[in-house]
């Protein structure tokens, strides 16, 4: 059976939907105050966080990554929300086994602002896209991608809420595709 770990930033939404129905070994966050290590202590789910700021460098911040994600003998890390930049020493040891969530259609619209940078730009459409992770910000191979239309009434709240609903269908689709066990 397939370990996963999955990374998250803040309110830990699309982690919540990946937890009910998928076996994650843990979550890590990198804010300790992060919502989701709330969502995943009612879910009875491990998790740790630690900040880029306890540590001399990026570098070795990575490396307790890639020594806790050893430790739990992970095949797959999935990002969900997760608001760091992989650098190359996660990277060299998990390369071909992070897969990320971005809310646009991309190559359109990647970095941090997917759906406010197509809301601005306004789209008819955006989208959601589930990517390996690669070198580049959301530069890599994409696995799987699904269309949002923008309605005629939309604000950015209800596009927004339509986009994270798009992805809550998504990311079980692709785990499930990566032969990732179910519950």
């Amino acid at each position: 059976m397939k370990k996963i770990a999955v990374f998250a930033s803040g309110n830990g939404s699309n982690f919540q939907v990946i937890a009910e129905e998928f076996p994650v070994e843990f979550v890590f966050s990198d804010h300790r105050d992060a919502y989701v290590i709330e969502r995943a202590d009612k879910l009875g789910v491990l998790s740790y966080a630690f900040e880029l700021k306890e540590f001399e460098s990026k570098a070795d911040y990575e490396a307790a990554l890639v020594e806790l994600l050893e430790e739990h003998q992970i095949d797959l890390v999935c990002l969900a929300g997760y608001m760091k930049i992989v650098g190359p020493t996660l990277l060299a040891a998990y390369e071909g086994r992070i897969i990320n969530i971005h809310p646009a259609y991309l190559p359109e619209f990647p970095g941090a602002h997917g759906i406010e940078d197509a809301w601005n730009a306004g789209v008819t459409e955006s989208g959601v896209t589930i990517h390996w992770v690669d070198s580049g910000v959301d530069t890599g191979k994409v696995i799987k991608q699904v269309r949002v239309p923008r309605l005629a009434d939309d604000t950015i709240e209800s596009f927004e809420a339509r986009i994270h609903e798009a992805e809550y269908k998504l990311y079980p689709e692709v785990l499930d595709s990566l032969g990732v066990e179910r519950r």
